[in-house]
């Protein structure tokens, strides 16, 4: 079994918890609060859905009958994005009562559309992701990095058989992915959306060029823009920009955009069966690797911030982690058994720009070494390490 134990729950604030779809938060939250007096709407139930939709008022009359008449300490509210009216009972709720508030969601895109403040600080924020490395060098289970290649690691997913994965991972791209974000609200027309992602699965870890996938799309660059916000606010990727001191320059410039799983990934690319060809592999691995990265800095509420360097002439450094516009990390990513002078181009011409940052290549050699004050890892003592001793 897989413990969830990378979550720090606040004890004595409200909070939300987002993730993705999949991600296991309901179950985390059940978890946390079993032990404790509590009381849970659903909204993902039509029938608590429509009392709350109806009249938001109501959900205030429950909640303040569970505290009088059952001692309940803790109020949790599954998916609160559904209605965002809640936010306004709560708003009151938290200043009247002495109750904890725990709100989940797949996005807080809604929340901010429809005017609500996230409680305006009076709730804490926290992140699930999919299941990280860590976790399974933590348990009883093998980690095994074809199949989190292939397939992903969401937790209701993963343990499946391979056909049933499959098959999960399809019904997730078609229902949420696509049908429900429409239903969200969120876009107006389905049928673009679909080739748009479809289109930005074919591109992830590359380039963002917005004119280049509109054209594939069918669609306008200012449509595609707005398509990779909706996937950014819906947790389902997350925008990588370009380092650059000069903030005006850095807008100026193409970001990347990874997919937060690649079995989902995949499922868009129809790249599920069969093997993985070298060039997908090797953009699957920089996803996956960037991915664990981005979930383990948020576990531990590190405000660090993730880029990539590129020059004019095209030589990269998959991912900068700096503080303060400072960069303190550069880690270039390779899905190679073999790395050569070559591969280190783009790490070496970084140093002599910023030496003071430190320099790594994660890779899929067997034991570890340094060229250059460039220290080359394998993967998986890469992420044993968890970054933070590296930092």
């Amino acid at each position: 079994m897989i413990t969830r134990n990378l979550l720090d729950f606040p004890h004595d604030s409200s909070f939300f918890l987002f993730g993705p779809r999949q991600t296991g938060k309901t179950t985390a939250i059940l978890n946390y609060i079993k032990d404790k007096p509590h009381w849970h709407a659903n909204l993902l139930l039509s029938r608590v859905f429509n009392r709350y939709l109806n009249d938001p008022s109501l959900f205030r009359d429950d909640v303040l009958y569970q505290i009088k008449n059952n001692e309940i300490k803790i109020i949790f509210v599954d998916e609160i994005q559904k209605i965002p009216p809640l936010l306004d009972e709560i708003h009151q709720l938290i200043e009247e009562t002495k109750v904890q508030f725990i709100m989940s969601g797949s996005s807080a895109r809604k929340l901010k559309k429809g005017a609500a403040n996230l409680l305006g600080g009076r709730a804490i924020v926290r992140y699930l992701f999919p299941l990280l490395s860590y976790e399974f060098f933590n348990s009883d289970q093998q980690y095994d990095l074809q199949k989190i290649l292939q397939y992903g690691s969401l937790p209701g997913i993963f343990f499946n058989t391979p056909d049933l994965i499959i098959e999960k991972l399809q019904s997730y791209a078609e229902v949420y992915l696509k049908e429900e974000i429409q239903q969200e609200g969120l876009v107006r027309n389905l049928a673009n959306f679909n080739r748009f992602l479809e289109v930005a699965a074919q591109h992830s870890s590359e380039l963002v060029n917005y004119d280049n996938i509109g054209r594939e799309s069918r669609v306008s660059a200012k449509t595609v823009k707005a398509y990779f916000e909706i996937l950014s606010d819906t947790l389902i990727g997350h925008i990588l920009p370009a380092w650059e001191l000069s903030i005006r320059k850095q807008v100026a410039l193409h970001p990347k955009f990874y997919f937060f799983d690649n079995g989902v990934n995949n499922c868009l690319t129809n790249s599920l069966e069969g093997s993985l060809h070298s060039e997908l592999r090797g953009k699957l691995f920089e996803q996956w690797i960037i991915n664990e990265v981005r979930a383990n800095l948020k576990y531990r509420k590190l405000n660090l911030q993730l880029s990539f360097w590129r020059t004019k002439a095209g030589t990269e450094v998959d991912l900068i982690i700096s503080k303060n516009s400072n960069p303190i990390l550069a880690i270039e990513i390779k899905a190679l058994k073999s790395i050569a002078n070559p591969h280190l181009s783009g790490l070496l011409s970084f140093r002599e720009e910023y030496p003071q940052a430190k320099s790594f290549l994660i890779c899929e050699e067997l034991y570890p070494r340094t060229y250059k004050d460039v220290e080359i890892l394998p993967w998986k003592l890469f992420l044993e390490k968890r970054i933070f001793e590296l930092l």
